[in-house]
């Protein structure tokens, strides 16, 4: 199995960095190959703009999708793109590892999907959810949030963890992906913080990798998270009435 890790923290020595590092570690230990695409560390640039496309299908009015199609069709994506969907096609296992900021996620990340999930290439109107191009490829996301868990229980003021993350894993499972419930490490206190010392935080991360390691110990049995597919929707995309 191969195993691609898109990590999105601007600090090398964080808890998300050390949880990617474990994993990858993990995995390699197991036989299988491993791969990080590093967003900070790379330099992605997460904004969609004009100047990604040096051969425009209209150089008066920039109309993202449409470059993105027509980028695709001849061939001519920016490199950073073509990077990240070489890395997706080779990758069996993908996991997103990032803290949850402002009750979602990092803007680096939200713009990784915006720019490298590829409309007129990786998906289509007919080429999406249960028929999408990466069908029989799973998905995770590992987030860390400062917010104890009991804050993330229903009707809790840090908000419930599956609904933070719920377009995230819609979106994977958008692109076909089998998309895997989430792991999360709450009540993180922060290297750094008033309130957090040396000690507790390495104390934090040990606990956090061993939460992490038991948890990958068991990936390949477990269930993907259900979503509707196209025999669940009518023609405008309601849900059909059994």
């Amino acid at each position: 199995m191969h195993v691609l890790f898109v990590l999105c923290h601007p600090e090398p020595a964080s808890l998300n960095a050390a949880l990617t590092q474990t994993a990858v570690d993990h995995f390699r230990s197991q036989g299988d190959t491993a791969e990080v695409s590093d967003l900070y560390a790379e330099g992605f640039d997460p904004v969609e703009k004009a100047a990604h496309y040096g051969n425009r299908e209209n150089e008066e009015f920039f109309a993202p999708m449409a470059e993105q199609r027509h980028a695709w069709t001849t061939e001519s994506l920016h490199g950073d793109v073509t990077r990240e969907i070489a890395r997706l096609e080779k990758a069996d296992l993908v996991i997103l590892q990032f803290p949850i900021w402002w009750h979602s996620i990092p803007a680096m990340l939200k713009g990784w999907f915006d720019r490298v999930f590829v409309g007129g290439g990786l998906y289509t109107s007919t080429m999406r959810y249960d028929r999408g191009y990466f069908r029989g490829k799973r998905a995770i996301c590992s987030v860390t949030a400062g917010a104890p868990a009991a804050a993330h229980e229903p009707g809790g003021r840090g908000g419930e963890i599956d609904q933070i993350l719920w377009s995230t894993n819609y979106s994977f499972y958008y692109m076909g992906y089998d998309v895997l419930p989430p792991f999360e490490i709450c009540g993180v206190q922060g290297h750094g913080f008033s309130y957090a010392d040396e000690a507790a935080f390495e104390k934090q991360i040990e606990t956090a990798k061993s939460d992490w390691i038991a948890r990958l110990g068991n990936i390949d049995q477990e269930q993907p998270m259900p979503f509707p597919g196209w025999d669940d929707w009518d023609e405008m995309g309601r849900p059909l009435k059994r």
